[in-house]
């Protein structure tokens, strides 16, 4: 008799609240499996998961939902889908326990023995439908070597921010190595031309391929076995894998193995040849993709949803009319999977407008890159009537820099969702690296689920209330001023902070480390610098919280990179007046600071290169492996690829990013390098020494030293220190 009754008592519950009849637990035979979500409540909450009870809503009668509701340790979450549930669960935590389960810092410690009652029930509801997540550099530049629990856990973080559709990439490459085998390719040919694990997303993208290649065998029945229980997952929980679509790739000499058939060389990017392009026009091209959709279902399984960016960031159509290619592939997909929706990333000229006007546009899903990034957007025109997620990418490479345009999401998406006529059906979550910026991410997600959050400031208290769990008028403070700077940039052209200098490859006048990036402060540096004074001041009790401990590492970091672009400019005046003491004064302060960075950086596992590299170590099955995949991850870094790439094209330090030791191990030696060569030059008369930066940064990336992956040091102590030295926090 228990579970009826307590069904009877949450629909007397939701009926004296007010809540829709929707809302309500069914009382008849369960929907679905709450078997997933529960699993999920085992691996992040064991010790409390059994004051939780899970509950099924019809999905068929209303919009994706949730209701949390029941009495204090014992807790009834309602919804419609295994992720739907756990949404409810991570809503539960920050508005009634006022903890955070965050990607990456936690504050579980402080969650009560015994689960708090809600004051009344709490319901949600999605404000759109299609909640996406990852960019197609995601495997890249988060950690290509990450196992099974790791990928498990971002998982069950995508699921508890109410993420319904994830682009999942590994594996793709056993894919293609089985599809062009049954066109005339060896095992050696293909393992030569796919590139080593964490440059793949750019091969998938037809921006390059080989680099760092072959790949054992053992490496590609690794990445299946791990694709295959990713897969399983996200569809376990109700989540869409989003998988890679075909959109007519080929490796190279395709044409001579198949005479006649009409290839289009795609030319140079950035320093790398890019992969040819088979015009998705000829006979051929079908044959080839309904393989590859044929080798993706026996590993993978279907989907509804495939992603493909066709004649990406310069890829050249050559004689194929575009509006045919995408007739073309559109028809392929189709063939494959009746009714799937095609995915494209609104990103630079993409997509082209020949192409959503040669296909069904309802069958178009748009990510839209640069939702936040400038003004008069106009998407409904733009993509005439296409529908599309309304997106953001906040982060480039993995950059360990704070700050989103935060409060242009909260006005914009408002504004797009009620325009008449609206197209917007979605959010897209699309860092170029995730885990990164917890609250970004927290917020963003946020968009997707009524009541929809519309004020900045209030959000940000809230989330302060939770984030180290408890509620503390310092922790609300430092989270005030960082809404106030690093998350109220506008949609200048940019959407992410400034990176640091101390990454650069040094030179007096250098404004930016990646080629891309901001070239200037997007907020107010001085505003900024006085919330670490305020976290520095959260009760002692909350700062036990990986939470708290990442974000003091991460706020004073971030202080403390801020710090460079006021000190560079010192720097050149001096040189430029000859004047040597102040020079290398300047330069010993620099360097100084840099080493306090390293050692600030060094407190805490989220910034620590040991802990970059140690995924690569554990996934190679022999010590040649681990020397090549340690190279993948160091030259993704750094270099990125070889010397063109990295001089020419302008990939050097893209994935720049403040980690202890490789501060330490080469950005400060290049700095260290660079002042030594302008205090020569002043003491000689000379011109300063033309330094091979490639050459230093290929021989660290080619380096097999084994770095620390357990933090040391003090994080309250060393951001104390870090305050002192820049005289900040005064009473």
């Amino acid at each position: 008799m228990k579970r009826p009754l307590q069904r009877w008592l949450a629909c007397l519950l939701l009926a004296c609240a007010g809540v829709p009849a929707v809302f309500a637990a069914t009382p008849t035979k369960p929907a679905f499996d709450t078997a997933p979500a529960r699993a999920a409540l085992q691996r992040l909450l064991p010790r409390w998961q059994a004051q939780i009870t899970l509950e099924t809503l019809d999905p068929l009668k209303g919009p994706d939902r949730f209701v949390i509701y029941g009495t204090s340790g014992h807790i009834v979450i309602a919804g419609t889908t295994p992720a739907v549930l756990l949404a409810g669960v991570e809503t539960y935590l920050h508005e009634v326990a006022h903890v955070d389960i965050g990607w990456p810092g936690d504050s579980l410690s402080h969650l009560s023995a015994t689960l708090p009652a809600p004051d009344a029930p709490i319901k949600s509801w999605v404000a759109v439908p299609d909640r996406y997540a990852l960019n197609d550099t995601d495997d890249g530049y988060s950690n290509a070597y990450l196992d099974w629990p790791a990928w498990e856990h971002k998982i069950d973080l995508l699921a508890l921010h109410g993420i319904d559709e994830v682009l999942m990439t590994v594996g793709t490459e056993e894919v293609y190595r089985r599809t062009f085998r049954d066109f005339g390719y060896d095992d050696a040919q293909m393992r030569a031309w796919i590139p080593a694990t964490a440059h793949q997303p750019w091969w998938l993208l037809q921006n390059m391929s080989g680099f760092d290649a072959p790949l054992s065998p053992q490496q590609y029945a690794r990445r299946v076995a791990l694709a295959q229980k990713i897969v399983a997952r996200l569809r376990e929980l109700g989540i869409t894998p989003v998988f890679p679509g075909y959109f007519g790739t080929v490796p190279p000499g395709f044409a001579a193995k198949h005479p006649g058939a009409n290839v289009v060389p795609q030319g140079r990017w950035v320093g790398f040849t890019r992969p040819d392009w088979l015009d998705p026009r000829d006979p051929l091209y079908a044959k080839v993709a309904a393989d590859f959709y044929r080798q993706q279902r026996a590993l993978f399984g279907d989907s509804s949803m495939y992603k493909m960016d066709l004649l990406h960031e310069g890829g050249r159509a050559g004689n194929v009319p575009v509006a045919d290619a995408a007739r073309g592939v559109m028809a392929a997909l189709q063939a494959a999977h009746p009714g799937a929706r095609w995915v494209m990333l609104g990103w630079q000229h993409n997509p082209l407008p020949a192409v959503i006007d040669a296909v069904d546009r309802q069958r178009l899903l748009i990510v839209d890159g640069l939702s936040d990034r400038y003004d008069g957007l106009d998407r409904e025109k733009d993509w005439h009537g296409t529908p599309y997620a309304f997106g953001s990418i906040p982060n480039f490479g993995g950059h360990t820099t704070l700050g989103a345009n935060a409060d242009v999401w909260l006005k914009r998406f408002a504004a797009w969702r009620s325009k008449p006529g609206s197209k917007l059906r979605g959010i897209a979550w699309m860092p170029e690296a995730s885990g990164i910026d917890p609250a970004a991410f927290a917020l963003f997600t946020a968009l997707a689920w009524e009541p929809v959050p519309d004020d900045e400031s209030a959000w940000f208290k809230s989330y302060a209330d939770s984030r180290y769990g408890g509620i503390d008028t310092h922790a609300e403070a430092a989270w005030r001023i960082l809404a106030e700077t690093a998350y109220a940039m506008p949609s200048d052209g940019d959407s992410e902070p400034q990176d640091s200098l101390f990454e650069a490859r040094p030179s007096q006048d250098v404004s930016t480390a990646a080629s891309w990036s901001p070239r200037a402060m997007r907020y107010d540096a001085g505003h900024f610098a006085q919330a670490i004074c305020e976290l520095l001041q959260v009760a002692p009790a909350l700062r036990d919280t990986s939470a708290w401990r990442h974000d003091v590492v991460d706020v004073a970091r971030q202080t403390l990179a801020n710090r460079a672009r006021v000190l560079l400019p010192r720097i050149e005046a001096a040189y430029a007046a000859k004047d040597a003491a102040r020079l290398h004064a300047l330069d010993t302060e620099w360097l100084s600071d840099m080493a306090l960075l390293d050692r600030l950086l060094a407190s805490d596992p989220d910034f620590l290169l040991g802990n970059w590299l140690a995924p690569a170590r554990a996934e190679a099955g022999n010590e040649a492996e681990a020397a090549q995949f340690a190279y993948d991850q160091r030259a993704i870094i750094t270099v990125w690829g070889e010397r063109e790439g990295a001089d020419v094209g302008g990939l050097h330090d893209y994935a720049n990013r403040e980690l202890s030791g490789l501060v330490s191990g080469l950005y400060e030696p290049r700095w260290r390098r660079f002042f030594a060569s302008l205090e020569q030059s002043l003491a000689t008369g000379k011109p300063p020494e033309k330094i091979d930066w490639y050459a230093m940064e290929h021989a660290w990336a080619v380096s097999h030293e084994e770095e620390p992956a357990t933090p040391q040091g003090d994080p309250w102590q060393l951001a104390t220190e870090v305050t002192q030295r820049l005289g900040l926090c005064k009473p």
